[in-house]
């Protein structure tokens, strides 16, 4: 059952965008900048979600999780690989012996637009070849036509399939116009058992936004107030710098806390971001900016 809809906050987008500029003018210093590059690093999803993508593609994100950059000391590995339900088995094999998770893409990735026994088939399948997360995306049009009992029960339906794999639920909110629906998609997709909730494919534009990110970490923060249970987050698309990443991670520990700055409630769905974090890492260990032809591309 929906919570009630008619309740919650409104959120004036002059008034958002005024608070979330306070979050980019902190001053950060350098060995604060240091930790929270490598934490960005710990949160990244690798993600490659192409339709030339090849095994042999797969593998080698695989190896870059892993190997993020030897020649670096003490750095962490990312958090999960991010693929296609029929890559799951090869990047579940490459990552043997690693504590790095295994996500998959499901329900029609990127458009939704299947009905609920392809989406449970999507599902399945991907959690039978061994996924740890299922990213699902939300039936955007039925929720913009109000059919948000319609959008609850098949997170629920989609949740119920995933057995012990966490659930990440994509908003897409890109295509959902106003911030008031962003609140309104994430208290659905929270109340209908999401593990976490997500910003965007990373196929639409505008994909992950400050003044979004900002809506859904207060829905979270609501959300926990109310239940006690913690829901993660994750800004998906436009995240490419590491002074962006940085600008989140304060956002983050300001609205929700300590808690949350950890891979097991907030990840980054960016596979550039990782390799400017690299090039700032190399560079405050050497003094020596690289090229990015040094680094491989995802």
């Amino acid at each position: 059952m929906i919570t009630n809809l008619n309740n919650l906050p409104t959120y004036d987008l002059a008034g958002v965008n005024e608070r979330v500029a306070r979050f980019c003018t902190r001053s950060i210093k350098k060995s604060s900048k240091l930790e929270g590059l490598k934490l960005a690093l710990s949160m990244i999803d690798l993600t490659t979600l192409e339709g030339k993508d090849t095994p042999g593609k797969v593998q080698q994100l695989c190896y870059k999780a892993m190997h993020p950059h030897d020649t670096l000391k003490n750095i962490p590995t990312v958090a999960a690989i991010c693929v296609y339900p029929t890559y799951v088995g090869i990047a579940k094999k490459a990552l043997k012996g690693s504590d790095i998770q295994v996500a998959s893409v499901a329900t029609a990735f990127p458009s939704g637009q299947a009905n609920i026994e392809a989406k449970l088939s999507d599902t399945k399948f991907a959690v039978d070849q061994g996924a740890d997360e299922i990213d699902m995306v939300i039936s955007r049009g039925k929720f913009l036509a109000g059919e948000y009992q319609f959008v609850f029960d098949e997170i629920a339906t989609i949740k119920e399939a995933c057995g012990k794999a966490h659930l990440k639920v994509i908003l897409e909110t890109g295509e959902l116009d106003t911030l008031d629906n962003v609140r309104k998609a994430s208290e659905i997709a929270m109340y209908a058992g999401a593990d976490f909730i997500k910003t965007s494919t990373g196929k639409i534009q505008p994909a992950a936004t400050m003044p979004v990110t900002y809506v859904m970490f207060d829905a979270i923060k609501d959300y926990y107030l109310k239940t006690g249970k913690m829901i993660g987050m994750k800004p998906a698309g436009g995240i490419s710098t590491s002074k962006i990443a940085l600008q989140y991670l304060v956002m983050l520990n300001e609205m929700l806390g300590e808690k949350w700055m950890n891979k097991n409630y907030f990840r980054f769905g960016a596979s550039s971001l990782a390799n400017d974090i690299l090039m700032q890492l190399t560079k405050a260990e050497t003094g020596i900016y690289q090229s990015p032809n040094y680094f491989s591309k995802d």
